[in-house]
């Protein structure tokens, strides 16, 4: 049996069970090396789901075993671990949320190797406070993915909407909008699958809105689903369950151009500077809300009249 690790985080002691477990065996990385770069990005990664209710996506057997996505939170949790009760379609939902470091490293502990976040708080869960656009490229390759994000940027600042970016440590990017928490979630997916729409008028022999895959005839697919009530992102600074350990990483828009840019730049043994600055620091204090960009964008669709 691997041994079991106790760690003092605060005022916590957390137990870590097959601490020496691998959990990405081609890389050697291990559940202690898991629990470890959630502990060093807990700073920058807490603000991102303080208050959030959480999906956890765990991998007992390592990212070559057998996955599970779960919601409903385990009753052998520690009862220091913060929870909310949420309305699902056909009754109720207990989350965790995870507000510490501590609970972070539980997690991790429980081989949570990528925490999936809400788009909105708990206090208000119709309410998101997040819009995202998931820009998923037919294959691996990334060019696609940087003229749709140069593509979106431009649309968005004609919208007045503020932007963020982010790597997802799998294929694409994640453009973060911030929101006001005025609007509900279904005015919000309703607003981000017409701006979607729009986009993809204006270019459509690289863009679509076409959810079939054998629809899409090689054109980069906008994806604007996590955007409904209940939905998920992955959240930044998470582990993606993908050979090397790459991680959802905030960048800076300037950063777009760099050559050595991908999906997958940056893993769990190759962060680099990535923790010593905050791209999107005081992008949360611009929220908007969806009414008005959606008056902006009827009228910029009169003028655009159609597609480029």
């Amino acid at each position: 049996m691997s041994p079991d690790v106790e760690l003092q985080v605060g005022r916590r002691k957390v137990n870590v069970k097959r601490a020496d477990k691998e959990l990405f065996p081609q890389d050697g990385i291990t559940k202690a090396d898991l629990v470890e770069h959630y502990r060093r990005v807990a700073p920058r990664m807490l603000p991102e789901l303080r208050g959030r209710p959480l999906m956890l996506e765990r991998m007992p057997d390592g990212i070559d075993g057998g996955r599970f996505y779960q919601k409903e939170i385990s009753d052998y949790f520690p009862d220091w671990i913060y929870r909310t009760t949420v309305a699902k379609e056909d009754g109720e939902v207990t989350h965790v949320v995870c507000d510490d470091t501590a609970t972070l490293i539980y997690l991790a502990g429980q081989a949570c190797v990528t925490p999936h976040r809400w788009l909105s708080r708990a206090d208000k869960p119709r309410n998101p406070d997040r819009l995202v656009l998931d820009l998923d490229p037919p294959v691996d390759d990334f060019e696609p993915v940087r003229r749709a994000a140069h593509h979106l940027h431009e649309l968005l600042d004609e919208l007045d909407l503020p932007s963020g970016l982010m790597t997802t440590g799998s294929r694409g990017l994640h453009v973060v909008v911030p929101l006001n928490r005025r609007d509900d979630a279904d005015d919000v997916l309703a607003f981000a699958r017409s701006a979607a729409q729009a986009l993809a008028a204006r270019y459509p022999k690289e863009l679509t809105v076409e959810p079939r895959k054998d629809a899409r005839k090689g054109r980069l697919y906008l994806d604007v689903a996590r955007n409904g009530y209940a939905q998920t992102v992955v959240a930044p600074f998470a582990v993606r369950s993908r050979p090397g350990a790459p991680v959802a990483v905030p960048l800076d828009w300037d950063e777009l151009d760099d050559p050595e840019l991908t999906a997958c730049r940056w893993t769990v043994t190759d962060l680099g500077d990535r923790l010593q600055k905050d791209p999107w620091e005081g992008l949360a204090r611009h929220g908007r809300g969806v009414t008005a960009a959606n008056r902006r964008l009827r009228g910029l669709e009169r003028s655009d009249g159609g597609a480029k």
